[in-house]
């Protein structure tokens, strides 16, 4: 799967699947990410995209010494889901 990457300039978590882009939009506070929408092209949908770009921006996250508010479904049912990222929850 592509790297993660961070655009601070969307505000947003991104990641380049097949020629198009996976998203997370978000909005910070001064200690956390809120992930306010999760968003995979339709084309791509069914193979586990969003899962893999939820999982690279929890990581880049947990680097910058944050925590994450889950503003969307998906985000929470991930947080959910994995265990192993309780740490991150504002």
């Amino acid at each position: 799967m592509a790297a993660v990457r961070d655009n601070k300039a969307l505000s947003r978590f991104e990641m380049d699947v097949d020629g198009a882009v996976a998203f997370a939009n978000y909005r910070l506070t001064p200690q956390a990410v809120i992930i306010t929408h999760t968003e995979t092209p339709r084309a791509l949908r069914g193979r586990g995209i969003a899962t893999e770009l939820i999982k690279g921006a929890l990581d880049l996250i947990r680097a910058d010494g944050r925590k994450v508010i889950a503003g969307c479904g998906f985000v929470v049912d991930y947080l959910y889901k994995h265990p192993e990222f309780a740490d991150l929850s504002a």
